[in-house]
């Protein structure tokens, strides 16, 4: 026969354990829900964070400097085209003091040729449809008067390019000071970050940077063939500069970015080269394998092509790597960055 006793019941202690241990999830619950995120526990989270922010600005300062060598070259474009109509305008100034001593001698023997009206009217252009009226002038007023205004053609035709240069130069000036801008952004964040660590954690990762540096001084480069002639003196202005830090848009002499340091290298060794990481992988003779490469060679990392050193052989690269770190040496394979292809200058 089945039993009908009551189930036991709960002490009261157990029951007060449960009601309050509730409600401290529920209040719990309730305060994640309304409050901001908390910061990542993991400082392995935060130093990820840190790194990628780094490589963020090292991506846009490539994007920063070749928006700062088209600003250069609009510059050099629109300061020359502005010296050309300066030049225009003093011939056509005198071509006009010219026309004008033969307007006042046929005024004072007898009357404005009627071409010469037009010709200093508010529309002198109109002249070329009545060419029948250079009949008119003797064969060195006609010859004056086709020179005067195909100058002016020309004045007003460069009077427009360099309008439309200066133009490009104020946008790429505006685009500098955004590019500047994130960056500065990026470099704060990541400073911000920084500082949610220990002073222990700092100094540890300070540390491992310091590390980094001086690994450098001893890594092998092995016995590879190295580059010859420009580029193995490139190579070696490259290799004075080990331990000099990474500053963003800075092309030496004491201090680089990744692309400042080639560029500032080979300018060492008479050869220009652009100024970003992306412009310097279209030039040269593109190597596809690492095991084809000679130290001296360009390396050119990442998919968006935004990093490039010099391959120092044994699988180094030697560049300028990041905010915070020196010119150094460092194994391709543990940088952290996709090779992507090399080049031969």
């Amino acid at each position: 026969m089945a039993s009908h006793r009551r189930p036991k019941q709960p002490s009261h202690g157990y029951t007060s354990v449960l009601t309050a241990t509730a409600a401290v999830t529920v209040a719990l619950s309730a305060q994640s829900a309304s409050a901001d995120p908390l910061p990542d526990p993991n400082k392995k989270g935060v130093q990820a964070q840190i790194d990628r922010l780094y490589e963020e600005a090292t991506q846009a300062t490539e994007k920063y400097n070749g928006a700062k060598e088209a600003a250069g070259t609009l510059k050099k474009e629109a300061d020359s085209l502005q010296e050309s109509v300066a030049r225009k305008q003093e011939v056509l100034n005198e071509l006009r003091r010219q026309l004008g001593s033969v307007a006042t001698a046929q005024y004072r023997t007898g009357g404005l040729d009627p071409s010469l009206q037009l010709l200093l009217s508010a529309d002198p252009d109109a002249y070329l449809d009545r060419a029948s009226g250079l009949d008119r002038l003797s064969a060195r007023q006609s010859e004056t008067l086709q020179r005067f205004l195909s100058q002016q053609r020309a004045l007003q035709q460069q009077r427009g390019e360099a309008a439309e240069k200066l133009g490009s130069l104020q946008d790429t000036r505006e685009e500098l000071g955004e590019k500047k801008a994130e960056i500065q952004g990026k470099l704060a964040q990541a400073q911000r970050l920084l500082n949610t660590l220990t002073a222990e954690e700092r100094a540890e990762r300070a540390a491992e940077e310091q590390r980094a540096n001086r690994n450098s001084a001893r890594v092998d480069l092995g016995d590879e063939a190295s580059a010859s002639g420009r580029t193995a003196s490139a190579f070696d202005a490259a290799k004075s500069r080990v331990g000099m830090p990474y500053v963003w848009g800075a092309a030496g002499p004491g201090s680089f970015d990744c692309s400042g340091l080639t560029s500032w290298a080979f300018r060492q060794a008479g050869v220009s080269l652009p100024r970003t990481s992306q412009a310097q992988a279209d030039v040269g003779t593109r190597i596809n394998s690492l095991s084809a490469l000679k130290p001296g060679d360009l390396i050119i990392m990442r998919t968006d092509l935004s990093h490039v050193g010099f391959y120092a052989g044994n699988g180094q690269i030697l560049h300028s790597p990041k905010p915070g770190a020196q010119v150094r040496y460092e194994s391709i394979a543990r940088s952290g960055m996709p090779f992507m292809w090399g080049v031969r200058i």
